[in-house]
């Protein structure tokens, strides 16, 4: 870096105090002030020291850009303004570069925004590390398994729309270059219990309401489901509908991630239907019966939903319906069967539900890690990004709250263990003197949980399994027996005396001093929770399920691995994956997110001070700025320290040349700091106190206002030498400029001068010339006119001289033709009586041929085929010549006309002379026909996105496509189809929903009956016997009679080989399934116009009236 660069830094422009170890006074009041003051300012990140608290803005801040992510990429984590990507980089570098395991805890109440922090982190790390095919494939499935994992397990609460209701934990595995490999996630405590039922203003997990709103008609309809919200007793209606979220279009994006992330298609159906299974599952209630021995016994009211239920998991419904009533008890060798009321019934429906979604989100997470494990088994480096529930404070607090408090004091514990430890080991690692800090231990209350003999969650799993009647009052009853004179613990019917007057603790809570504050338990569905029970039968019917999914989810309920050991309990197995958590975090360098909700409300600019400082409490934030600053409030390498204060000292300023430490010692000397408040590490300077730092700050905003005056100086000095040095040189340059333009000036009119001087000269000689050359020219046209008169005389007595002679000549010659005429006539006149009749004929029969022909050239009609004009004949000899003339010419146009034609101008003109054999002089129709087009395709199935669906059904070229009324023998009237004609079929199809309704191969088409009256109905017969000829003939109506059945009959000869009979009649009979109708044609005046109409007469005869 280059010593003048300019640095920013956490303390510069800074808005309040950016990191609150710097905070003077410290307390309450003026911690939630700061905050305040900076969530005013936009300001949502502030520190204490690596520590980062975030504030949710509820609206989107424009500091996620990728200039953002840029901004803060390889930068010092105290450089700039505190920010999440300032953490995100710090653990990335230190992964990367100090191969040391990362894990990043965020921590906050519901609707803090965890889950948002968390997709922060993950974007960012997947912005700033490696691209490529294979890099940029795993980092998008590691995003998008965020909005699979939050449909199925976030929902909306009073105090968050996209609250999780599970703890999750990803560990993000990288290669030695820190390009992402893949990952793990692991999940805690799903809230089950929010499938069977949600708290007023709540509802139930996401996916329900997405797949209800985004699915198409077609798959609710394969999943049984209807759109209305209102049919599914599971789902909350007072908040069905979320404003700002659409459940649609989650829906889709839920889809296209799971496709991503690597779900086959058959996978995404198989979760689906499970999902749909348990939203059915609410919907069976259960009546009482008394049997004949005074028992009671429960029975489904309706049974359509669990047959429902069954077509959707394969599970044989006597099966499902029997584990709903009855209960098995296996022990050792003996199976007791007891009926299940109507309450126990609905306890096993439940925690049937309870159980198939938990399961089926454990699988979700399974599936997901198969997808986005590391393929590779090369040493990995690992970061893990937990984002947990955060303390719970309600007004009535149950096992859940209990369970995820007990988890949050354990996250505490560990915080303030490793947050100590990491302050230790920078001291040693500095050689600074460690002195010991006072906190408050939080052990004692993680140890009045989970102690392993006189523990809580000890005492409830050995009440769940004591034998007899086992109660939530006898678990309370044991509590107060053995937690009665612990200090954290406090109960109404303690044995401790002094809580006996306690009016605000009822008889059935008891209360624990939490490192939050104090939070009161309900005792009630303790021992049920943490049972987690599911009756045998249940999931030995689940087992049997043909459904693959469901079956794997319950492998218990294979008889042949019947296990009679108790399963484990909810306490107990959530302790073990807290206790295994924590052992993953210790190996592991934290970094800390605690979010924060400004208010309850879910609005933006609402800063609300009372429930800020309730979690800043119960998050120990203040805790925390004390165990930073019991030491040393602040720390800084000595080479950006020196840089940051060089000013402030004459033999610093402005460059020092020595080492940076013995530079910081020289400025904190000269500057007469007290020693104690400052101790010099082995890289980095010490200040005890943040007054010291503040101090330092005013005198460098001080000193920098001096230097910003004498810089202003010196600028203003070299600016006006530079202006005036600018001036001189300008004038110079202006003065040459301007002497060098009058010497053009001058040198121009001395030149235009003379240029004048030598067109008059050349011009007075060019006159001179000319005269000369013009006298020239008269001189030499006046003897060529003499010598041309002189010839022209000689020419002309030469030319009367030759006439004279050609004259004679020319009576010559005639004198002696006439001679040698008369001689030959004298000779000839003997001979001429006997051949002069022949000759004459001939010669006149060959004139008269000759002028015809001529005449006909002159004569002859346009090449038009349709005219029919042809010109008189002349003689009457010439009558047969004259017709043959005709014909050969009309041949001759025909086939010039044909030869201009397309191959489709071809086929049409073929189909139109088909249409006139078939037709013409037939059907009365059949004239109004031939001026019209054949276009075949009258519907644009291609183009209209109404007929998608058809158009994806025919694979083959339609050949006609075309809307018909279909007759309805019972009444008579038509329904309209669309009818396709394809070289192999023929196709009736619904005109709205485009669902084919009917396909005959062509060759069982057998005839086609019409009338020879002007109307559009016809039959089409199809063959007996046939799979297509089961509803019976087809009668129709058409505008397109002509066209339709000439195509039919030339696509049907073209693929059978066979002419398809026409058969035209007023009166014919069609086949309806078994029954023969008569169709009968009748003439008759209509009320509706010229449009045929048609009735029903009786069972064998339809009527139709042509107009």
């Amino acid at each position: 870096m280059a010593k003048m660069e300019v640095k920013m830094s956490l303390l510069d422009d800074m808005i309040g105090v950016g990191d609150m170890v710097l905070l003077e006074p410290l307390n309450e009041d003026s911690f939630i002030n700061n905050l305040k003051k900076r969530f005013d300012h936009n300001e949502v990140y502030t520190y204490i020291g690596s520590v980062v608290i975030s504030i949710n803005p509820y609206r989107s801040l424009p500091i996620y850009t990728p200039e953002k992510v840029e901004e803060y990429r390889n930068r010092n984590f105290y450089e700039l303004s505190p920010h999440i990507f300032a953490l995100s980089d710090e653990a990335y570098r230190s992964l990367r570069d100090q191969d040391k395991d990362q894990c990043i805890l965020i921590t906050g109440e519901s609707g803090a925004g965890k889950t948002e922090a968390s997709k922060l982190v993950m974007s960012y790390v997947a912005a700033v590390c490696g691209k490529g095919a294979e890099v940029n494939q795993v980092k998008e499935q590691l995003l998008q398994s965020n909005p699979v994992l939050e449909a199925f397990g976030n929902a909306k609460t009073v105090r968050n729309d996209n609250s999780s209701r599970f703890g999750k934990y990803m560990d993000i595995e990288f290669d030695f270059k820190g390009d992402p490999l893949g990952g793990v996630i692991s999940n805690y405590l799903l809230e089950k219990s929010r499938v069977v039922k949600q708290p007023r203003g709540e509802r139930n997990f996401h996916i329900f309401y997405q797949i209800l709103s985004g699915a198409s008609e077609d798959f609710l309809c394969k999943l049984k489901l209807e759109r209305d919200f209102s049919r599914y007793n599971y789902l909350g209606l007072d908040s069905a509908k979320v404003n700002g979220v659409d459940d649609a279009a989650n829906f889709r994006t839920v889809r296209n991630a799971m496709q991503i992330v690597g779900f086959m298609d058959h996978e995404t159906q198989s979760v689906f239907e499970v999902v749909a299974a348990v939203l059915k599952l609410g919907n069976i209630e259960f009546k009482p019966e008394s049997r004949v021995n005074g028992l009671d016994e429960s029975k489904i009211k309706d049974k359509n939903e669990l047959k429902e239920i069954c077509e959707l998991t394969g599970i044989d419904q006597s099966v499902l319906e029997r584990a709903f009533s009855f209960r098995t008890v296996e022990a050792k060798q003996e199976k007791v069967s007891t009926t299940l009321n109507v309450a126990q019934a609905y306890y096993a429906r439940d925690a049937l539900a309870k159980n198939l979604y938990s399961r089926l989100f454990s699988w979700l997470v399974t599936r997901i890690n198969e997808s986005i494990k590391a393929q590779t088994k090369v040493r990995k480096k690992v970061m893990g990004v937990l984002d947990i529930y955060g303390f719970e404070i309600f007004e009535d607090n149950s096992f859940e709250q209990f369970i995820i408090n007990y988890c949050n004091e354990k996250l505490q514990q560990i915080f303030i263990e490793l947050t100590l430890k990491e302050e230790q080991e920078e001291y040693i690692r500095e050689g600074i003197e460690w002195t010991h800090i006072e906190y408050f231990n939080n052990a004692i209350i993680c140890d009045l949980i989970e102690n392993n003999q006189t523990g809580i969650l000890a005492m409830l799993d050995e009440e769940c399994l004591r034998p007899g009647t086992v109660t939530d009052d006898t678990f309370l009853e044991k509590l107060n027996q053995v937690c009665a004179t612990h200090q954290h613990f406090e109960s109404r019917m303690s044995k401790c005396s002094r809580f006996l007057n306690d009016t605000s603790l009822p008889h059935s809570c008891f209360r624990i001093q939490h490192y939050a504050g104090k939070v009161m338990y309900q005792v009630e569905g303790f021992v049920d929770k943490n049972n987690d029970l599911l009756y045998r039968d249940l999931s030995q019917a689940m087992w049997k399920a043909s459904h693959s999914l469901i079956k794997a989810l319950f492998p218990e309920g294979n008889p042949a691995k019947i296990n009679l050991k108790r399963p484990p309990t909810a306490g107990s197995q959530f302790k073990a994956s807290v206790a295994t958590l924590m052992k993953n975090l210790q190996t592991k360098n934290p970094n800390y997110i605690r979010c924060i909700k400004p208010n309850d409300k879910k609005a933006a600019h609402i800063f609300n001070d009372a429930l800020v400082c309730h979690q800043i409490r119960y998050l120990g934030l203040l805790e925390n700025v004390r165990v930073r600053r019991a030491g040393y409030a602040f720390r800084q390498a000595y080479e950006p320290c020196l840089e940051r204060y060089k000013m402030l000292c004459k033999q610093t300023w402005p460059h020092w040349r020595g080492p940076a430490r013995a530079g910081v010692e020289v400025l904190f000397n000269e500057l007469e700091i007290p020693e104690e408040e400052f101790s010099f590490g082995r890289s980095k300077i010490f200040i005890r106190n943040p007054r010291t730092l503040f101090k330092l700050e005013d005198l460098r905003k001080q000193r920098l206002e001096d230097l910003a005056t004498l810089i202003e100086k010196i600028y203003r000095g070299w600016k006006c030498r530079t202006r005036f040095l600018l001036m001189k040189k300008s004038q110079i340059v202006i003065a040459s400029w301007y002497r060098r333009y009058a010497q053009q000036k001058k040198y121009q009119k001395i030149k235009s001068s003379a240029i004048i001087v030598q067109s008059y000269i050349r011009g007075w000689k060019a006159r001179k010339l000319l005269r000369e050359l013009k006298h020239q020219k008269r001189c030499n046209e006046a003897a060529t006119i003499i010598a041309a008169y002189w010839h022209g005389t000689q020419a002309r007595r030469e030319l009367k001289r030759l006439k004279e002679e050609a004259r004679r000549k020319h009576a010559v010659a005639v004198i002696w033709a006439y001679w040698l005429g008369l001689k030959v006539r004298r000779e000839y006149r003997k001979f001429f009586r006997a051949n002069a009749g022949r000759k004459i004929y001939e010669f006149t029969l060959q004139r008269l041929m000759q002028k015809y022909f001529l005449e006909m050239k002159n004569k002859m009609p346009s090449l038009s085929p349709i005219d029919k004009n042809w010109p008189a004949r002349p003689y009457l000899f010439l009558d047969s010549t004259h017709k043959e003339l005709k014909r050969i010419f009309h041949l001759w146009r025909c086939k010039k006309y044909r030869d201009q034609f397309t191959d489709q101008q071809k086929l049409i003109y073929e189909e139109k002379l088909e249409a006139s054999e078939l037709f013409k002089d037939k059907k009365a129709l059949y004239p109004a026909s031939v001026g019209q087009p054949f276009q075949g395709a009258y519907l644009e199935i291609s183009k209209n996105p109404k007929y998608k669906k058809l158009k994806d059904a025919v694979d083959e070229k339609i050949i006609i496509a075309e809307v018909v009324n279909k007759i309805n023998r019972a009444n008579g009237k038509a329904t309209s189809r669309i009818f396709l004609l394809t070289k192999n079929n023929v196709l009736l199809a619904d005109q709205k929903s485009g669902n084919i309704k009917s396909e005959v191969p062509l060759g069982d088409v057998t005839k086609v009956s019409m009338s020879s009256q002007n109307d559009g109905f016809f039959a089409v017969h199809l063959k007996e016997g046939s799979e297509a000829a089961g509803k019976g003939d087809f009668l129709l109506s058409s505008d397109h009679l002509i066209e339709m059945a000439t195509k039919l009959y030339r696509t049907t000869l073209s693929q059978t080989k066979q002419k398809l009979n026409i058969e035209i009649s007023d009166e014919f009979l069609v086949q309806f399934r078994q029954d023969k109708v008569c169709v009968k044609f009748i003439q008759g005046s209509q009320k509706n116009g010229n449009i045929p109409t048609c009735k029903r007469k009786n069972n064998r005869l339809l009527e139709v009236a042509v107009p």
